[in-house]
């Protein structure tokens, strides 16, 4: 199944575009983000998605400080590219959050992952790393499933504007290293290959 995308009006303000994607009734288990303006609402990821990123997941909390924590459904603002994305993953310390915070600035993240799916591969190769880069995230990792050139994973690195610089690329088997805070070896011969 591909991505569902709702159309809002351009003139509408940032804070009208979150309200109408915190107020929407939006269908149960799918994954609603505002990418560029554009409401994208997709399925769940399939089970070998969600197998990668619990790997990571899984390697990630050896190495992170106890006041961070890895979040698979935190939704993170960048409102200067009118974005509202969901990553796979984001590391990130603890947000003081109220019951009624629907999103956290994305700011606070120090690494944000995803993992491609076939639908919405361009997003995760492009709308969201210009986000993120232009948001100051440190360290960014696309689990790319669909790559051309056959699986990948790339770290991207150095946020300036909304460019990230490519720091280490590893195709499935082979190892990727994430540099500090995390200082981690990622084997990606655990990952699934479709």
């Amino acid at each position: 199944m591909s991505a569902l995308t709702v159309s809002q009006d351009p003139d509408q303000s940032w804070d009208d575009l979150v309200r109408f994607w915190e107020e929407m009734e939006w269908p149960e288990g799918s994954k609603v983000e505002i990418i560029e303006g554009i409401i994208t609402v997709t399925p769940a990821p399939a089970p070998r998605h969600n197998v990668i990123a619990e790997r990571i997941q899984r390697r990630l909390y050896s190495v992170i400080p106890d006041d961070w924590g890895i979040y698979q459904t935190l939704a993170i603002a960048v409102p200067s590219r009118l974005g509202m994305l969901i990553p796979d993953l984001v590391v990130a310390p603890l947000p003081e959050c109220t019951e009624a915070d629907t999103h956290v600035s994305a700011a606070l993240a120090e690494l944000v992952v995803e993992v491609t799916s076939k639908s919405n591969a361009r997003h995760d190769r492009i709308s969201k790393p210009a986000a993120y880069a232009t948001a100051g995230i440190p360290l960014y990792l696309l689990v790319d499933r669909w790559a051309p050139d056959g699986p990948a994973t790339t770290l991207y690195g150095e946020p300036k504007g909304d460019v990230y610089r490519p720091l280490a690329t590893a195709k499935f088997g082979e190892p990727i290293k994430l540099p500090a805070p995390f200082d981690l070896v990622i084997d990606t011969s655990e990952f699934p290959v479709d």
